[in-house]
């Protein structure tokens, strides 16, 4: 009797990780195909954690057209493949 309580909850376990198993599969697929897990848009504070800059060299790249925006409302987007775009060319 306990061998079969013991095998009926683990197939309960079983059926309840398969979910979570299948989703990190999917991660690691996209991992190990060189696919980079990274948002579309950065906003200020993405830029200022990732790359180190500051609010005031964000502003100056802005203007000057550095660094193209989007700009919704308040928020300031920043496209992703364009600043890896300008970060290839700026390669030596």
């Amino acid at each position: 009797m306990k061998k079969e309580k013991k095998q009926s909850y683990l197939m309960e376990v079983k059926e309840l990780i398969q979910p979570v198993v299948a989703k990190l599969e999917a991660i690691d697929s996209k991992i190990s195909q060189g696919k980079t897990l990274r948002p579309e848009y950065y906003r200020n504070e993405d830029l200022k954690k990732v790359f180190g800059l500051s609010n005031n060299t964000i502003i100056k790249y802005r203007q000057t057209g550095i660094l193209p925006y989007t700009r919704l409302g308040d928020i300031y987007l920043y496209d992703s493949g364009k600043i890896d775009k300008i970060l290839r060319s700026n390669e030596s």
